[in-house]
């Protein structure tokens, strides 16, 4: 029997001169879809030979197999997805959506030429360095600045450009892991600087910095504690008494802010987070963050501070590994021009959901929530408070009251609905609490309301 199913399965020759064939290659590059093919056919001469077929398929039941699976294979792997978690900087999702300013920016130097290594006034070669510096002084009053690729490579670079072989001083209860694994200690090694840790976790004080200082300190570090407090019985040293400390020893002192904070929230009872300009006033010889957090630009890790560290930075080689591309340097220009001025800065996304007004984003909860009991007559819809959170290891304690769209099913578990919502063309993330999925309306933005709707109906519909 399965020797007869063998000889049945269609030649290879007869399904490439198929007119399904013919269709299907003109909607899918043919090597992908010859490999898909290959596989398909290996795959189903094993189910005949273990007993799992009874029946050859046709030519056109193997094409559109094959169809199905190479559309798979050629659909970009990294696609936009509606974010209804409430996580307004959400690492997993991208973290900070850009202004419209900054696509346009991005627009510009993706579809024509740019300036990006070229100095129009002297008509000669120049630095992509130069684009954000002259804004980033403006905004926090430092000498230089510098940009690289994230972050993680700016405190890289710091520490193997100001401390290489030499001991990097920073308490014990900063000492932080981030999301990747990112630590600052397996940074510090790499980075050819000593860690020398002082202190407790919970309690830090200037003297055990001072103690710690001796012949070979190259660096006296903080690290801003983003993603956790320490609260209690608790101490840390100031950034005004490090700043002095190094001052008096003639050792430079570095910064990582981390979440590149220029908005102040404390209208909101937001506090705890490192205000860029403020701390640089205190004299922190250098201080590094991240662009696509608080900031709200693109992925990017900012250096700014004393010109004799800056110059430094700029000379070593591995700068040039580290260094942004045009996009990330078009995106972040435009969104640092647009924090020069506070009424502009509510133009960018990250700001302006975390400053939206409950009332605002529950008329919209409403909005939604009318017609998905229009649309999905097997759900229950109901709307309810919900708190939001900023994410991106920022504002760790900070809780916005938000609103959102609660969907219960008769049909299915809450699980199975969150995972059809996950898998649509259109991915819609949720959360799950008390047995229902939450549609939190804050991150979710306005021009993707209906969009939310059909994906629900959608979902709801697949299980009719």
């Amino acid at each position: 029997m399965p020797n007869n199913l063998l000889r049945q399965i269609p030649k290879v020759d007869s399904i490439l001169e198929s007119a399904g064939w013919a269709s299907l290659v003109s909607v899918c590059p043919e090597p992908i879809a010859k490999d898909v093919l290959r596989e398909h056919l290996d795959s189903l001469r094993l189910s005949i030979r273990e007993g799992r077929v009874v029946a050859v398929p046709s030519i056109d039941e193997i094409v559109t197999a094959v169809g199905i699976r190479a559309a798979v294979l050629i659909e970009p792997g990294l696609k936009r997805v509606i974010n209804a978690t409430g996580i307004i900087i959400h690492t997993n999702l991208g973290r900070s959506l850009l202004a419209s300013r900054a696509v346009n920016a991005i627009m510009r130097v993706a579809t024509g030429y740019s300036n990006l290594e070229y100095d129009i006034e002297k008509g000669e070669r120049g630095s992509r360095y130069d684009h954000c510096r002259s804004v980033l002084r403006t905004l926090t009053g430092a000498e230089d600045a510098l940009v690289v690729n994230n972050n993680a490579g700016a405190v890289f670079l710091i520490l193997n450009t100001l401390a290489e072989g030499k001991e990097v001083i920073i308490s014990r209860g900063e000492l932080i892991e981030i999301g990747g694994s990112f630590r600052i200690p397996d940074v510090m090694k790499k980075s050819g600087a000593v860690l020398r840790e002082v202190g407790t976790t919970n309690r830090t004080y200037i003297e055990d910095f001072e103690r710690a200082i001796g012949d070979n300190t190259g660096l006296i570090m903080k690290a801003h504690t983003s993603n956790y407090r320490i609260r209690g019985f608790a101490h840390e040293a100031s950034s005004e008494e490090l700043v002095a400390l190094g001052k008096r020893y003639n050792i430079p002192t570095y910064y990582d802010t981390g979440s590149g904070l220029f908005y102040n929230f404390e209208d909101l009872g937001a506090s705890g987070e490192p205000l860029i300009p403020q701390e640089l006033k205190k004299g922190f010889d250098v201080i590094s963050f991240s662009g696509d957090k608080l900031l709200g630009a693109p992925q990017a890790g900012i250096v700014i501070g004393e010109k004799g560290c800056l110059g430094a930075m700029k000379q070593n080689p591995m700068t040039r590994a580290l260094r942004p591309d045009k996009f990330t340097l078009a995106g972040l220009e435009a969104t640092l021009l647009l924090c020069l001025d506070a009424g502009s800065a509510a133009g960018i996304p990250t700001i302006r959901m975390i400053l939206e007004e409950k009332g605002a984003v529950g008329k919209r909860a409403r909005r939604v929530a009318s017609q998905l009991r229009k649309r999905c007559p097997d759900a229950g819809v109901s709307v309810i408070d919900v708190d939001s959170e900023v994410g991106g290891g920022s504002f760790p304690d900070m809780v916005i009251p938000s609103v959102g769209v609660a969907l219960e099913s008769r049909t299915m578990t809450i699980a199975a609905l969150e995972a059809k919502l996950r898998h649509l063309p259109l991915p819609v993330i949720a959360r799950i609490e008390k047995e229902r999925l939450i549609l939190d309306l804050r991150t979710v933005l306005a021009e993707d309301e209906a969009d939310l709707v059909a994906a629900v109906a959608r979902a709801f519909e697949n299980d009719r």
